[in-house]
């Protein structure tokens, strides 16, 4: 079967943007159906406006699809993305999943697998916390935690060896080849244990 992947993100200045569309690439080159879908900026206009990056992003992806409920009803699997905030999931994206409540409840969510990504400003800024924070998520929604692990342990290696998911450390600059190539890998392994969970999952 083809599997549906939705890739979920909240990005302020690129980064985490770049490593999603990387999920999304090496998804779609399984042949799977791929949504890239970011969620709605939720901080004050003040803010943005005193981080001429993060205003410059913000317009950049204008275009780009908002994440709805019903995105993560159709997906058989999620790749879910966030910056790094205090060593937790950003507000913008927290925002989006404490309001799938009646879709969990319902049994949508269940069942499918789901990985994490993420950047820090420093290399020890919470990379682990933040990804384990989404997982915490992914726990109650039932789904099936996908990790990076040492599938591929050159790939991950090169990456920066997170066994934990695909992360980035923006003090170093925009994601580097080996993170984008890392995170190409973790789409396309998505994809392909989503397709293969799909048929066992209980309606």
């Amino acid at each position: 079967m083809v599997a549906r992947i939705a890739v979920v993100y909240y990005s302020a200045t690129g980064n985490v943007h770049g490593i999603a569309r990387s999920f999304a690439e090496g998804a779609a080159e399984t042949g799977a159906d791929v949504r890239l879908l970011r969620v709605a900026e939720t901080a004050p206009a003040h803010a943005v406006e005193r981080n001429p990056d993060w205003r410059a992003h913000l317009d950049a992806t204008a275009h780009l699809p908002l994440a709805t409920l019903d995105d993560l009803v159709w997906a058989d699997g999620y790749a879910v993305g966030t910056p790094t905030r205090f060593g937790n999931v950003a507000a913008q994206l927290k925002s989006y999943l404490d309001t799938t409540g009646g879709i969990w409840e319902a049994g949508h969510l269940a069942g499918k697998p789901f990985t994490a990504f993420t950047s820090t400003g420093e290399r020890h800024g919470g990379q682990e916390s933040t990804l384990l924070a989404l997982y915490n998520v992914a726990y109650h929604w039932g789904s099936v935690i996908l990790p990076t692990g040492y599938v591929d342990y050159d790939i991950i290696h090169a990456a920066g060896g997170n066994p934990y998911g695909i992360s980035n450390v923006s003090g170093d600059g925009e994601p580097t080849k080996d993170q984008l190539r890392a995170a190409h890998f973790q789409g396309g392994r998505l994809a392909r244990v989503a397709a293969a969970l799909a048929p066992l999952r209980v309606a």
